[in-house]
């Protein structure tokens, strides 16, 4: 056996034993529900095709199946056509995606508004382009893998403080200071909602501590914009702060998908002049970008969206056996700690054998020893769900 098929099957034996093996399923979508049809590396059938109520899904505000979202990119199709045909620096730079940023950046009170492809994208391209070997890069724990590979990889010099924990921060900061030169642009960088835990960055206190360090702020808001604060705007206005650098992405609440940094005027150019992956990558479509300006006009507006979530969110609470160990959270991820890895499979796949589809988290995207359910509400759910959803959790809680 060639030495490369030899690595190749050995790294896969390995993730299996250890109960971390990942599997796709293929999955037709139809408002809160999933009709689950199997495993795309087996063969299926439709007669085993199960249909199940969808709490894994981040379309938070229900939008991505919203009628009126859907007219709106068929509308941008029979615009602009179907794709953008080139990098925002040749010909892809079109109306759709002028209008989205300026609606972007009056919206979220910031000068200029960038589109990206993908938050992964945008995550990598902000540190890739602003830091510089000497620079000093921090960075949460428990950042997202875009975030933490791209400070890894950048030439700047990164170090990580415990999760949400300020004390630790400035301690990292005040000591940092002390070996730094007066040139060295020092980058804090955050999530405002964490995808995995569903709580809120300290923000107000985050950005006092880097307005005394003379340190920037950057907050990639992917979980929290559009579901929290005043009209959506997300973690940082719930926080009454407005970080340096802003990153909001539309694969969430808006329903859709691609990414914006938000940030000043000086900021933004410096990105198209040499942000490679703004450079060297197609545009998104402009009719996507026609219909994002009308997921903002519907977060803006739809405020009973945010509301059912609250209310939904208090209903699980309360209907959960207090032994069910869930994290309370003020946003619509609701994750069940379970801890070890095949105890939290296989209460997924009794859970799915109930009609629940609710994804199992595990490492390496969690700690080890903190794998869980994850639970994600949706406005579009019921009350009835969420009711359905608990009755199967404690069923299956006891039963292990």
């Amino acid at each position: 056996m060639h030495p490369f098929n030899q690595r190749i099957q050995s790294a896969l034996a390995a993730r299996q034993s250890q109960g971390l093996y990942r599997s796709r399923t293929c999955l037709e979508r139809q408002d809160c529900q999933v009709l689950a049809t199997g495993s795309l590396s087996q063969a299926s059938s439709p007669h085993h095709a199960k249909r199940c109520l969808n709490f894994s899904s981040n379309d938070y505000l229900g939008l991505a199946q919203s009628p009126a979202l859907v007219e709106a990119w068929q509308q941008g199709l029979t615009l602009y056509g179907a794709g953008s045909g080139a990098s925002p620096l040749v010909t892809g730079y079109q109306p759709a995606h002028h209008r989205l940023e300026k609606q972007l950046a009056d919206w979220l009170g910031y000068d200029r508004a960038l589109l990206f492809s993908s938050g992964f994208g945008a995550n990598q391209a902000l540190l890739f382009t602003l830091l510089q070997k000497g620079d000093l890069l921090i960075q949460d724990k428990l950042n997202h893998a875009s975030l933490m590979e791209a400070g890894m990889l950048s030439e700047a010099t990164m170090r990580r403080f415990a999760h949400n924990d300020t004390d630790a921060l400035a301690q990292l900061l005040a000591k940092q200071t002390n070996v730094t030169s007066a040139e060295t642009v020092k980058m804090v960088v955050t999530e405002g909602v964490f995808s995995m835990d569903g709580d809120c960055a300290p923000l107000s206190a985050m950005q006092a501590l880097c307005h005394a360090h003379q340190s920037l702020l950057a907050v990639d808001d992917a979980h929290g914009c559009g579901v929290l604060g005043d009209e959506g705007r997300g973690s940082c206005d719930q926080a009454g702060i407005r970080p340096d650098i802003l990153v909001v992405t539309f694969g969430k609440a808006f329903g859709l998908q691609g990414a914006a940094i938000l940030c000043n005027e000086d900021l933004a150019e410096y990105l198209v002049q040499f942000a490679r992956h703004y450079i060297y990558s197609t545009a998104i479509p402009p009719a996507q970008a026609h219909a994002l300006s009308q997921a903002c006009n519907m977060i803006q507006q739809q405020h009973w969206r945010r509301e059912k979530l609250q209310e939904l969110g208090h209903i699980l609470a309360e209907a959960l056996d207090p032994a069910v160990e869930l994290v309370a959270t003020d946003t619509p991820i609701k994750p069940v700690l379970v801890g070890d890895s095949q105890r939290a499979v296989a209460m997924s796949e009794q859970l799915r054998d109930r009609g629940i589809w609710v994804s199992a988290i595990r490492p390496p995207t969690v700690p080890v020893n903190s794998s869980r359910l994850r639970i994600t509400l949706t406005a579009n759910h019921e009350p009835s769900d969420i009711r359905q959803l608990a009755n199967a959790i404690n069923e299956v809680f006891h039963a292990q």
